[in-house]
């Protein structure tokens, strides 16, 4: 059995529309969406095409569409959300809120593997692959899995610590990765990390024709930077 790892697609509707064309030519068995699908974009337009694959979801943090404690009313990220609620409507947004925080599969050539967003058990916490050793043992108590997918920080990495392996399958919709392209993983009978190339130029136009609220923020990930993955690396755990 081989699985798509699709993580991250933030509603970019033509980075997921690229892959999945890449997952159709590959004759891939089943597809994980490994949370944070709809905000951004095209929230319909994607949740749509992936339920319509019959695709196994997780629950990312920006699943949690309506959960807004604590934030301002003024706040871009805020009024992101509403925009995508307003357009999933109800039975999508209930769809997403009930989804799980982890999937257990059996895949050939890896054993079970756990599939999480941000750590086993969780939507919000965080690995890198600069997250200290201690740390991540600590994320990691009570995984029997050997194999553990994340995302929600965006970039991919491999690393294994006490026999336990740790994969980040990257951002379709949004990576913090060096070059564009829309960034996944094929898991079975190994791991490998995919890159599918896409016209990116126009999916920026169609994505700031949207009217999303951070229609900005998803575009200047969409393009190069070299010194972005390190960056937010650094960023990352140092907030952790």
């Amino acid at each position: 059995m081989r699985v798509a790892a699709l993580y991250d697609v933030h509603g970019n509707l033509p980075a997921l529309t690229a892959v999945l064309a890449e997952v159709d030519a590959l004759g891939v068995d089943a597809i994980v969406v490994g949370g944070d699908v709809a905000s951004g974009p095209m929230p319909v337009q994607a949740l749509d095409a992936l339920r319509a694959r019959g695709a196994r979801f997780i629950r990312g943090n920006a699943d949690r569409v309506l959960d807004l404690r604590g934030a301002s009313d003024g706040e871009t990220w805020v009024r992101a959300r509403r925009w995508v609620a307003s357009r999933l409507g109800e039975e999508r947004l209930a769809f997403l809120a009930a989804l799980p925080l982890d999937l257990t599969l059996e895949l050939s050539g890896l054993g079970a593997v756990r599939f999480c967003h941000g750590a086993p058990g969780s939507d919000e916490l965080t690995i890198t692959h600069l997250t200290p050793a201690e740390r991540l043992r600590g994320l990691l108590h009570g995984v029997n899995e050997r194999v553990v997918v994340c995302g929600h920080t965006h970039l991919q990495f491999d690393r294994t610590i006490d026999g336990i392996r740790v994969v980040n399958a990257g951002s379709v919709g949004a990576p913090y990765e060096a070059e564009p392209g829309a960034y996944w993983a094929l898991l079975g009978p190994d791991v490998e990390f995919r890159r599918t190339p896409y016209d990116v130029g126009a999916a920026i136009s169609a994505i700031m024709a949207t009217g999303y609220p951070k229609a900005d923020e998803v575009v200047m990930y969409l393009t190069p930077d070299a010194e972005r993955p390190a960056r937010i690396s650094a960023l990352i755990e140092g907030s952790s």
